[in-house]
This record gives C-alpha cells, structure tokens and sequence, in this order.
C-alpha cells in the first residue's frame, strides 16, 4: 500500500538550490518525485540517483498521497501541477521554508551575501567534513571534491548544517542560525527590494535571526548591519584592518598563497584564482577559527579544495588559449573577476562571453554592467536569459552595448561560434547565471580546433 509519509514532491528539481534538499530526502530514504521544464545534466544526475524526475507539466507522473510538496518561484503559477495541488490543499512550502525546517533545532552556520556566498558555504563545509565534524552542506554549486551540491554525514548523529542564505524574495529570514556569514551586500533584485535601504534592513533583518550567544561574521567593508549585545560579532578583510585578515597576498596562473592573520599567523595555499576568493577563503577559515577546527588540518582543507562548478573554472588551459567559465551575473561580480583576470594574464588580450540574467536586473544595472565589462579587451553580448521573468519593453543587451567603449559584438547563442571565428584572443572567459553553460562543451570543442 502506498504510504503518504514517505512521498516528497518538488516542483523545479533542477534548481540547485531544490536539488541538493531533494537528494537530502532522498539519502533520508523517502521517495523523492520531481518535475522540472528542462533536461539537464543536473536532472540526468538525480534520476541516476534513484530520483524520480520528469520533464512533462502533468498530473500523471507523482503519486497522490504525498507527505508535502516543495516548490521554488520559478515555477510559474500557472502550472498545471501546481494548480492541482493548491486545489486539492496540499501542504506546501516554498524551498527556502522546508530549508528553514530542516535546520531550526540544529546548529547551523548560514553564508548570506551578494555575492560569494557559493564559495564560501562550500570551503566551510568542506574544512568541516575534512575535519570529521558530522556536517550536511546545502551548497549553490556542484563542488568538485564532490561532484555535488550535498554534502552529507551520519543521519543519526547530530548535525551541523552550512547552508547558503540566500536574499532574494527574503528567503534568508527563514533561518535562524548560530553563525552566520555576510560577505557583501549591494544593489539587486531591485524587483523585490525596490532601493539598497531595503536590501540593507533586510540583510539587517537577518542578523538578527542569529540564536541567542551566535556569531555573526561581517566583510569589514561592510557598515550598515547592527546586532544585539548577545551576539559576538567579527570582522574579515583583505585589505583593512579585521579580526581576520589575509596578509603578503601572491596571486598566480596556479592559484595562491597568503598569510591569514588572527590570534597566530598561518600561511594558506590554494588552487582556487583570484582575490576575490582569497577574501572568501578569509571568510571561510574566520568560522573555522571560531569553531575551534585545528589550523593544520583547516590548512590542509584548503590546499585540497578544488572549487565549485562555474566559480573561474577552466575549461581549457594552455600556453596557446586559455578559456575560463564564471557564474558571474552582477557587475561587481565581473569587476572582480576582470580584475584578477588582468593580473594573472598580464599584458594578455581577454575577451568575455556574456550573458545578462533577468531583464530587471539588466534595466537597474546595465551602465554598471558596461563599466565592468569595459575593462575587458573585447566583448560580444548574448540575448538576455529571461530565467523566470516577461520581457520589459526597451530592455535588452542593446541597452548595455550601446555603453561599451571596448570592442564589442552583439551575438546570439546560435551565431556565437561564428562570431568567435572572426576575433583572435588569448583568454576566452564565458560570464552569466543563465544557460549559457549549454554552450561550454561547443565553445571548448571549437576553441580546441582553433588553436591546438
């Protein structure tokens, strides 16, 4: 007989962010039905893990005694299923309410941020399962230590949770953490937020989710977060003076090396590129610290960390062409990324590949977008990835385009080889959040005929 309490539906499984709950279910031993648009590697994954996905908006594939249901935004409400289930008054959340369940009366360290949020969960998680803690990790990227965005441990051990907070549509405000992370905080999703004093009261709003006697862990760029007096709250920085501090920092084609500064010194060496991800690692080795991890095998973590899919990943890397894939999908995202660009490869020509995400964040962003972009040697714009949004009359690339100064292509995804044909570089780097991760495997496999 089919039993309702062992039965979990999500509607958008190929999220990474549903994803790594549903396969949370499924190492609990429930049986995990999922329903998303589009076939994906992702997806293609889950099946093969005993996940029972399917790609037909349909009330036909999903059994009907179900002990709940979760869903992400992204799906439309007009869905068939989701209609279905409304009417027929099934309990359900959204990802971010069954994240907040899962996590209420565990101890959970939570990263929120503009950006860098991926990267940094991801290194505390994996400092903290190298470390033998019996940690779960709910992380925004496959890692490639694991092949996953889950990290998992003993079920019946008591758990520690890392998880990413994530600030749109207010997600984050369902957790309630011990430690908690914030690395930036700068203007997006104005669709939700409308100005930066909103986003600020509301990543203001988080920190004062932390648990009584937590820990809150700030970028020390960061001024506009206050806390009550029974939380301990820490500073990181790269740049100026912190309770945590990266000193004497090399950055190089291999990766790079710094001292990480707090009550000792310890010299850290990592494979991940750019500055931007020594100021993450700082992050991630101040909760480390906090937790009392020994720094020897927090160090050795870190050596071996070998970064999360899409964050400066290289697709290919020679002397003749080097190309590099990067979620990167906000203009200060880009501006650090470009920047460690043009100091690894100095005095070579970068050209950027990028896709704008969400028509609303390209009408509120598209002069910073053409600032950071500028910075590059070339440029050649894809149509923008709508993702879960309508088309806003007047918006497109055009829009950013039309403020570049360097050289600059408009392309689409079916004409972007043809494009690459015709220019010659020495550092191919793809940027953005939407699909443009589909067109990798052509652009190596073109780029590998060219030039080796």
């Amino acid at each position: 007989m089919e039993n309702r309490d062992t039965n979990i539906l999500f509607l958008g499984i190929g999220g990474i962010g549903m994803s790594a709950i549903a396969r949370y279910y499924k190492c609990l031993n429930y049986n995990v039905y999922g329903y998303d648009k589009t076939q994906t590697t992702l997806t293609e994954a889950l099946i093969k893990e005993g996940i029972n996905v399917f790609y037909e908006d349909s009330i036909d594939y999903f059994p009907k005694k179900l002990k709940f249901v979760v869903y992400t935004p992204a799906v439309p409400k007009v869905s068939n299923i989701y209609n279905y289930l409304e009417r027929e008054n099934y309990k359900i959340y959204k990802r971010a309410e069954i994240l907040g369940l899962i996590t209420k009366d565990a101890f959970t360290i939570a990263v929120a941020g503009s950006h860098g949020k991926t990267t940094i969960s991801s290194i505390i998680a994996h400092i903290l399962k190298q470390a033998g803690v019996n940690v779960f990790g709910f992380i925004g990227g496959i890692m490639c230590n694991y092949k996953s965005n889950l990290i998992m441990s003993d079920i019946n051990k008591p758990k520690i949770f890392v998880v990413e907070a994530d600030e749109y549509d207010r997600s984050f405000l369902q957790l309630s953490p011990n430690i908690s992370v914030i690395s930036s905080i700068d203007t997006d999703h104005l669709d939700i937020y409308k100005n930066i004093k909103n986003i600020e009261l509301a990543f203001n709003e988080f920190a004062s989710k932390i648990k009584d006697n937590g820990i809150l862990i700030t970028n020390k760029r960061i001024k506009n977060i206050n806390v009550s007096q029974s939380i301990k709250n820490y500073t990181y920085s790269t740049s100026d003076i912190a309770d945590f501090q990266a000193k004497n920092i090399i950055i190089d084609k291999n990766g790079g090396s710094f001292d990480f500064v707090s009550s000792d010194v310890v010299n850290i060496s990592t494979f991940i590129h750019g500055e931007h991800n020594i100021e993450n690692i700082t992050a991630a080795l101040s909760v480390a610290k906090l937790m009392n991890i020994d720094v020897e095998i927090a160090k050795k973590a870190v050596s071996e960390y070998k970064g999360v899919k899409r964050r400066f990943e290289y697709i290919i890397n020679t002397e003749k062409i080097v190309y590099i894939d990067d979620y990167a999908h906000h203009p200060e995202e880009l501006k650090k990324i470009i920047k460690s660009l043009k100091k690894i490869y100095k005095g070579k020509k970068i050209t950027g590949i990028f896709q704008p995400h969400l028509y609303s964040r390209t009408k509120d962003l598209y002069k910073e977008f053409a600032d950071s972009l500028n910075k590059l040697d070339e440029v050649i714009l894809l149509d923008i990835y709508p993702a879960r949004e309508e088309p806003i009359e007047g918006v497109s690339s055009q829009i950013i385009y039309d403020r570049l100064k360097c050289k600059k292509h408009l392309s689409t995804k079916e004409k972007l080889l043809s494009h690459l044909n015709q220019l010659e570089t020495d550092v191919l780097v793809t940027f953005g959040a939407g699909d443009i991760d589909s067109l990798i495997i052509y652009i190596k496999k073109f780029l590998i005929t060219k030039y080796l």
